[in-house]
């Protein structure tokens, strides 16, 4: 899944590090039965849309959305529709359902990733949901020099796996041994381009904890940017949007944190003070 550089030093390892352990409680059976009120995430868009549209506009560049685990790229049609329409050029993964890493198919991420680039002569942004933001920070990892940005979406990558209550069903739809396959990962590691960690404290699936970008020394463009969402409706929420939209939208070279206070006018689409490590 990652390149050489970005696999897990032994001396990183829990027992020689002096960094907490992570985070291992996943949400609790409340939250994951909150997570039905996706479906009201999804009609808020329709309301939300005039603030949506006023979102600054892209510059044509490539955006590449991975869906979540069991998911494909239709549920990520609404996000890239959203992005087209303030001037970006999205496409979906276009392999099928994500049922993990399985053979062939971050050689094909990596060929597209490559075969877009080449063809635009721009360096791509990558968005991931869930598991697929994990496939978009390693990418970057192994071709950031292709790679403009990174945004992940309730992203599991700085707990162990039982931070999430879908572990299990990862390791029944893709055959592998989620605990032995991560630890040859260097997961919470900060990809060396901008990047940016969307989550919610009320996700049902992924523990918040687990989606902390930690400060990084070798890369200060990292943030975490809280909302109010569930697991399932994140790809849908208005607010999550805006911020993928603001984070896009950035000039190359010239990134900037995130700015809450410049938010007032979405209207209770709030943006609460995020975590910045733990």
């Amino acid at each position: 899944m990652a390149s050489p550089s970005s696999k897990r030093n032994p001396s990183s390892s829990p027992q020689n590090s002096s960094k907490p352990a992570p985070h291992d409680v996943p949400p609790s059976a409340w939250l994951l039965a909150l997570e039905l009120r996706a479906f009201w995430e999804f009609g808020a868009l329709l309301p939300a849309w005039p603030l949506l549209a006023r979102a600054p506009r892209g510059d044509g560049h490539a955006v590449m959305v991975f869906p979540g685990l069991s998911a494909n790229d239709a549920t990520t049609v609404p996000l890239r529709q959203y992005l087209q329409s303030l001037n970006y050029k999205p496409w979906g993964w276009e392999q099928g359902f994500n049922f993990g890493p399985r053979a062939g198919v971050l050689e094909e991420a990596r060929d597209s990733l490559s075969r877009t680039f080449e063809a635009t002569g721009r360096k791509v942004s990558l968005i991931g949901w869930s598991l697929g933001g994990v496939y978009a920070r390693e990418l970057a990892k192994e071709m950031p020099d292709k790679v403009r940005c990174v945004i992940t979406l309730g992203t599991p990558f700085a707990g162990s796996h039982k931070a999430t209550n879908a572990w299990r069903v990862y390791e029944l739809t893709s055959g592998r041994n989620v605990e032995r396959e991560s630890e040859n990962y260097d997961l919470p590691a900060a990809p060396p381009v901008p990047t940016t960690s969307i989550y919610s404290r009320s996700d049902g699936v992924v523990a918040w904890q687990a989606s902390i970008q930690a400060p990084s020394a070798a890369n200060p463009q990292t943030e975490n940017i809280e909302v109010l969402a569930s697991h399932i409706g994140m790809g849908v929420n208005p607010s999550a949007w805006w911020a993928v939209a603001d984070r896009l939208a950035q000039p190359e070279g010239q990134w900037k944190p995130f700015a809450r206070e410049d938010k007032g006018r979405l209207h209770g689409l709030v943006y609460p003070v995020p975590a910045q490590g733990i």
